[in-house]
């Protein structure tokens, strides 16, 4: 496989502030990561990064030599190689630091396997801590069906939707456990309402010294 990180665009690197803070943001699809990420990026001022928006953006970049790669892996509900995502996240975050001055980060859909989390704190920056939204697969799927009569995602679909729910139960809940025990997790029930859920996030930054801004 080639060098991937060499071969994608990259700005000129400054070490990352050691208070900046970043979340990770786990959760199986149609678990309510992105409506929640929208509210606290509203109350807290974090930037708010999708893994998988990256990806998209990338697979859809004219000219990119990997798009079609990135685009069978979404397809199949494959996890994209690691040096691709943590590159594309690497660059977001700095691109974030140096034109809006961003202090803060919502990593939303990542890390999905232990290999990419130990790759993004070694080479980017370390983790505050994991919010984890536990839902049943059920309800997840439900919720996706119904986005994907309106969303246009490809993904949408009941096939793939049972190939992402496998993937995430086999390759991103061992990073959830590991966090887990180290302390590091805000662990979300998600099935009630998007108005219930947040309140529940909120209770987990408070314990994590975190505060909304002043309005």
């Amino acid at each position: 496989m080639p060098v991937i990180t060499d071969q994608l665009p990259s700005p000129e690197r400054r070490p990352l502030s050691p208070s900046t803070i970043v979340i990770f943001v786990l959760g199986g699809p149609g678990s309510g990561k992105g409506t929640q990420c929208a509210n606290i990026v509203k109350d807290y001022g974090f930037s708010h990064l999708s893994a998988g928006d990256l990806l998209r953006a990338e697979q859809d970049r004219p000219g990119s030599q990997f798009g079609e790669m990135i685009k069978e892996y979404i397809r199949e509900g494959k996890i994209v190689p690691m040096e691709v995502t943590v590159q594309l996240l690497d660059n977001a975050m700095r691109e974030a630091v140096e034109n809006e001055g961003a202090k803060g980060f919502l990593i939303d859909g990542f890390p999905r396997k232990m290999d990419q989390a130990l790759q993004f704190e070694r080479t980017v920056a370390p983790s505050n801590f994991t919010l984890f939204f536990d839902c049943p697969e059920a309800t997840m799927q439900e919720r996706l069906l119904n986005r994907g009569k309106t969303s246009g995602r490809s993904d949408d679909n009941e096939e793939s939707i049972k190939k992402r729910f496998k993937t995430f139960v086999e390759t991103s809940m061992p990073v959830v456990d590991h966090y887990k025990k180290e302390g590091k997790v805000v662990w979300v029930d998600a099935t009630s309402s998007p108005d219930e859920v947040y309140k529940k996030v909120v209770e987990g930054f408070t314990k994590k010294g975190l505060e909304q801004l002043k309005k």
